[in-house]
């Protein structure tokens, strides 16, 4: 397995900046034993009574901070909470902090740089946590896009709603769940008539999400963390759903993660709460999650690697080939795929 095997060639005008509206108006790709072209606003169709939909609800900050130390201009993006007043991030430029210096981002909000990792990471200390820092981060922070979605004088007042899925209630992610954002609440209510269940749990989705993978085997990549959390009544919807002969039906890439990661040997689900790193690749035997609604992902990205676990890597590479030439929007804001987990 190398990583030059999940590489495709992608025109950069497929790459969506920005979502359709309504949201359900988006174009979904069903990739089974065949390939169908529909529409997310199908998906009452296309599920079965008694499937379960487990989507994630994080909540995307405002994690873009723009910043000084001294007379230099510094950006910062938050990208994982270490404690409530400690929170490891990505500087530019990064070379330039040292270990003690004071990063002000507005009147009285500011942070100490406590240390420094690689690749342009740094851990920075603020004065206030909790609630109060996510009010600063409101005050005084941008929505943290992603880099292909372009915007020269930062993110839009439309993307404040636009890079949230309605599902969001928990505080956390600094990148959206981007297949939840399809939904709307004329298409959950006709998920409900048609006898599709709902649960929800929370993965705190990490700006390392987007980070390619650089080594030539897969294997030797090393897998960004984030924090999640599985909850009893999750637990029980996936039990009471699997006994009823119901598909557990992910709703992106960050719920099948968090699922697997909780998953026990024999296929049983148990609650869970902390860091999960899980890496899957072609090859990883799924214990849980039966279908996956995910969006269209990035080359050489471990996202691809999963979906190409979960169908195959031939399967993956002609849907992808057909959503190409078919003139599928990609990525955050782009259109969709539904994929059954091949036998």
């Amino acid at each position: 397995m190398r990583t030059a095997d999940f590489d495709f060639a992608l025109p950069p005008d497929r790459i969506a900046q920005e979502p359709v509206r309504p949201r359900d108006a988006a174009r979904l790709l069903v990739v089974g034993a065949t390939l169908a072209d529909r529409a997310v606003r199908d998906l009452p169709a296309l599920l079965r009574p008694g499937d379960l939909l487990v989507t994630n609800d994080t909540r995307v900050i405002p994690a873009r901070l723009l910043g000084r130390r001294g007379a230099a201009a510094v950006e910062v993006t938050l990208h994982r909470r270490e404690t409530d007043e400690r929170w490891r991030a990505f500087a530019r430029p990064a070379k330039r902090l040292r270990a003690g210096d004071v990063v002000e981002f507005g009147e009285e909000f500011a942070a100490e740089v406590a240390g420094k990792g690689e690749g342009g990471e740094v851990v920075l200390r603020f004065a206030v946590g909790g609630a109060a820092l996510m009010a600063a981060l409101a005050r005084h922070g941008r929505m943290p896009l992603p880099p292909y979605i372009r915007r020269p004088g930062g993110a839009a007042t439309t993307d404040a709603e636009d890079y949230q899925t309605l599902f969001a209630r928990r505080a956390g992610a600094v990148a959206a769940p981007t297949a939840g954002l399809h939904f709307t609440p004329a298409l959950l209510e006709a998920l409900e008539a048609a006898g599709v269940r709902r649960t929800a749990l929370t993965l705190h989705v990490g700006a390392g999400t987007f980070l390619p993978v650089k080594t030539d085997d897969p294997r030797a990549h090393p897998m960004h963390a984030e924090w999640g959390e599985v909850g009893a009544d999750a637990v029980a919807a996936v039990a009471a759903a699997r006994a009823a002969g119901g598909r557990i039906v992910a709703v992106g890439t960050t719920a099948l993660r968090l699922l697997e990661s909780a998953a026990a040997p024999d296929g049983g689900l148990a609650p869970f709460a902390g860091m999960t790193d899980i890496f899957i690749l072609p090859g990883y035997r799924f214990r849980i999650v039966d279908v996956l609604m995910t969006n269209f992902h990035l080359p050489r990205s471990t996202l691809f690697m999963l979906v190409a676990a979960l169908a195959g890597l031939e399967r993956m590479q002609a849907a992808y080939r057909h959503a190409i030439a078919s003139g599928y929007r990609f990525y955050s804001y782009g259109d969709a795929c539904l994929i059954e987990r091949a036998a």
